[in-house]
């Protein structure tokens, strides 16, 4: 039987998505990741970093680096908590207010899934509406957590990436 989001040991996992275009991508995925890991209480599942055109960004976007991470989320967490924290993450990092509808960025943190919790609010939908339907979101998750099924789906990650 295919877990929801959980991880072996069956606590709770949120997935998380990177994405950068702008600056050293890498060296700023780096970073953040080390940062995440001070918000999971187990180590971080990571995927590899992959490179993707740009999907539905102004014209001249840069490719983006992409990868998702697993974090298991403090006890006291909620998804309005981790979400907050990974907006300031990115402020950090430099990422300004949006003018644009996926303008360039240094850094993007998107909370894909916190386990079998759904929320629709005004800014957090969970799962990430369009997770299922992004390679670049799906191939880093399927690598980390190929039998993972996101909340309102039937198909395992790698099932749905198999299918794009």
């Amino acid at each position: 039987m295919k877990s929801e989001v959980r991880s072996q040991k069956s606590e709770v996992l949120a997935f998380v998505a990177l994405g950068s275009n702008l600056g050293d991508s890498r060296q700023i995925f780096a970073q953040a990741i080390a940062r995440m890991q001070e918000l999971s209480a187990a180590p971080l599942l990571k995927s590899s970093f992959i490179e993707t055109a740009p999907v539905d960004c102004p014209p001249g976007s840069l490719n983006f680096l992409n990868a998702v991470v697993g974090l298991a989320p403090r006890a006291d967490e909620t998804p309005e908590l981790l979400h907050a924290k990974l907006q300031a993450l990115e402020k950090e990092f430099g990422r300004q207010p949006k003018k644009v509808a996926n303008e360039p960025r240094p850094l993007d943190l998107d909370l894909i899934a916190f386990g079998a919790e759904t929320r629709c609010l005004p800014d957090l939908v969970l799962p990430h509406p369009r997770a299922h339907e992004r390679r670049f979101v799906l191939q880093p998750l399927a690598e980390i957590a190929p039998d993972c099924i996101l909340p309102g789906q039937n198909r395992s990650a790698a099932e749905l990436l198999a299918e794009l």
